[in-house]
């Protein structure tokens, strides 16, 4: 599993990143999570700034504190959070034990992914909150992989 989320990483690297490209990105997340009906929030965040948000039907506020204990993790690791809680999985404990981190802050949970460009690194994140933390963190792989193919 690891192998396999960290080949995604490798994958989905941006060209560039622009306020227009998230709204693009976002507004697809948005389309994807409607057909499904899945109740979740959506946020795409770069350098500290918030450039997206949705919160389809179904969703609650619970799922905004989940999205920014999400990306949080994105922002101190450099890699996506269902990536970090595997890894301290492998380990056989787990993130919230083993982290040193108030799990209230940060959450090591899939469903926030973190938004590379080519030659810049790791930029921001485009999370997603309301489904179980697999079904989250494809959500989001299953947006950029099409965002990359347009």
């Amino acid at each position: 599993m690891i192998r396999e989320l960290e080949a995604q990483e490798r994958r989905l690297v941006l060209p560039r990143f622009t306020h227009e490209d998230a709204w693009a990105l976002g507004s697809l997340l948005v389309a994807l999570a409607r057909e499904r009906r899945a109740p979740v929030a959506v946020d795409i965040h770069r350098a500290g700034q918030q450039l997206f948000h949705a919160a389809l039907p179904g969703s609650t506020p619970d799922n905004d504190a989940w999205i920014a204990r999400k990306r949080r993790v994105v922002e101190r690791y450099g890699c996506a959070s269902y990536l970090v809680g595997a890894r301290f999985r492998a380990k056989g404990t787990t993130f919230a034990d083993s982290s040193r981190l108030d799990p209230g802050t940060y959450a090591a949970h899939g469903g926030s992914f973190p938004i590379a460009v080519e030659g810049a690194g790791v930029i921001g994140a485009v999370t997603v909150s309301g489904l179980p933390q697999a079904e989250d963190h494809r959500l989001v792989v299953e947006a950029l992989e099409a965002y990359l193919e347009r």
